[in-house]
């Protein structure tokens, strides 16, 4: 048990590592909303080594939507934008949140992407 304690607070070294060159990138701003709330950074990629590839700076509110919890679709239309980000690990993870969407605006959104 502790051997699996030990390898996820290394993983959580190697991503607070990134975070001055995550927040310079990002313009210490959300990449998903661009608030400026409590920012943190977000895993893309959990089978890869921790990297400005696979970290994504989030809001408390766009982290919660990662998580799964549900938002007002009115005001998650950011998203449209977000998908076309230029960082892909943005833009993945703004795709994933869309999926959760339920309005026929997110779906059209996914459908240009797709």
């Amino acid at each position: 048990m502790a051997k699996g304690r030990e390898k996820h607070q290394a993983r959580l070294d190697a991503i607070s590592l990134q975070g001055k060159d995550l927040a310079r990138r990002a313009k210490r701003t959300c990449e998903f909303c661009e608030g400026r709330g409590d920012l943190r950074a977000v895993d893309g990629d959990e089978n890869a080594e921790p990297s400005l590839e696979t970290l994504a700076l989030a809001c408390e509110r766009c982290r919660a939507v990662l998580d799964g919890r549900k938002d007002d679709e009115r005001t998650l239309r950011f998203l449209e934008t977000a998908i076309w980000n230029e960082e892909p690990v943005v833009a993945r993870l703004a795709k994933q949140m869309l999926a959760s969407v339920d309005a026929d605006w997110a779906r059209a959104a996914l459908e240009m992407v797709s």
